[in-house]
């Protein structure tokens, strides 16, 4: 395995890096929780039709200043920007998208 990109792991479906998208939701959003509802299905369903290569590896609502955490797998930085661009065309979310490493390959770069 190359160990020189250590963001990248290895999958049956070949080289993978996972995301972290924190979501914050416009205010006219969170006023009616059964549009919350349609537009979570309607944004998912997009996201599968349109990125079949993404594994989506966890959603958790937060409370504090996001509103959202979703981690998943993409096999590069253009697939998770998609991923991004998909959720922010809806219009009712900004959305902030970061490269996570897990922490046994983190160790491999830390000096001894």
């Amino acid at each position: 395995m190359d160990r020189s990109n250590t963001t990248h792991h290895h999958t049956e479906e070949g080289i993978v890096s996972t995301y972290v998208m924190l979501t914050r939701l416009t205010p006219e959003t969170l006023k009616s929780p059964g549009e919350l509802k349609r537009l979570e299905k309607a944004v998912a369903d997009h996201i599968r039709r349109d990125c079949p290569q993404v594994k989506w590896i966890g959603n958790y609502a937060l409370l504090g200043p996001y509103d959202y955490l979703d981690l998943f797998e993409a096999p590069d930085e253009m697939v998770a920007a998609k991923v991004a661009t998909i959720v922010r065309s809806y219009g009712h979310a900004y959305t902030e998208t970061w490269t996570a490493m897990p922490w046994e390959r983190f160790e491999l770069i830390i000096p001894s």
